[in-house]
């Protein structure tokens, strides 16, 4: 943990993430007010003692919202990296291990969904499914497939002819024993760096798609769709937007600067000599 700290990008992006955490979490137990409950005589008002982040033209509490809208974040960022790493790296293991017809096929199969970006799949699946967190998770995850499907194939290519896994193959250790005993835990490092990165994204791509009305749906709070709602009233109340738009970029900066950290201190290509 010394060496992680010594990392000013992972230190900041430790610090930051935590914080979104952390409101997250609190937000499961406590919030200054109900996030959903209506009061039309304290909307639209700025920032004070009682609301300190204002209010909606709803009479809803700014704050409470963020807090609540941050474990949608969370939860999508987990839920799509996880689809992503269960379905990419198996994906990804099996074409560097069989090669030739299955590798292409595989490769080609990743180009496909690559032609189709994330808001492109989530149009696809809300106009069949219809507009849900849900369908924006599965559009998102299954974006992040190939992302990490590539990224196993090629470092698993890479790791195939290392001494170590010719040795294991000369002890009479079976290819899909190297594979999850030898290989997959050599390529964690950057499986979890990708994942942070991507895990940044996933929130980017979630506000995205609420605002665009394909991803969480009201009353239920997400950062996306309060700026959605906040652009009739930017004139008159400039808070409703700048403090879910704060959030996200906290947010997506935190992991971004975990994930740079993470890669600076685990890749030893990066680390630097002293």
């Amino acid at each position: 943990m010394k060496q992680f700290f010594k990392n000013l990008n992972f230190t900041v992006g430790f610090l930051l993430s935590a914080v979104i955490i952390l409101m997250a979490a609190a937000s499961l137990v406590w919030t200054p007010f109900d996030a959903n409950k209506m009061n039309p005589r304290e909307r639209l008002q700025g920032p004070s003692f009682s609301h300190l982040l204002g209010t909606d033209q709803y009479g809803r509490d700014i704050l409470s919202r963020v807090m609540v809208g941050a474990v949608n974040s969370i939860i999508v960022g987990l839920v799509t990296v996880a689809i992503g790493l269960s379905i990419g790296v198996v994906l990804g293991l099996v074409s560097a291990y069989y090669g030739r017809l299955v590798d292409e096929t595989i490769m080609r199969f990743s180009d496909f969904l690559f032609g189709f970006p994330a808001v492109l799949t989530a149009i696809l699946i809300t106009s069949i499914l219809g507009p849900s967190m849900i369908n924006a998770m599965l559009a998102i995850g299954i974006f992040y497939i190939p992302v990490f499907a590539r990224l196993t194939r090629a470092v698993a290519m890479a790791l195939w002819q290392w001494e170590f896994i010719v040795a294991a193959r000369a002890s009479g250790a079976s290819e899909k024993a190297i594979a999850w005993r030898h290989v997959l835990p050599n390529i964690l490092s950057p499986l979890l760096i990708q994942g942070t990165i991507q895990f940044a994204v996933a929130i980017l791509a979630e506000a995205g798609l609420s605002y665009l009305g394909l991803g969480t749906l009201p009353p239920h709070a997400s950062w996306g769709r309060m700026l959605n709602e906040a652009q009739t009233f930017m004139a008159l109340s400039p808070w409703m937007a700048i403090f879910p738009g704060v959030a996200i970029a906290w947010a997506v900066l935190g992991f971004n600067l975990l994930g740079d950290g993470l890669r600076d201190t685990l890749d030893p290509k990066m680390v630097r000599i002293r």
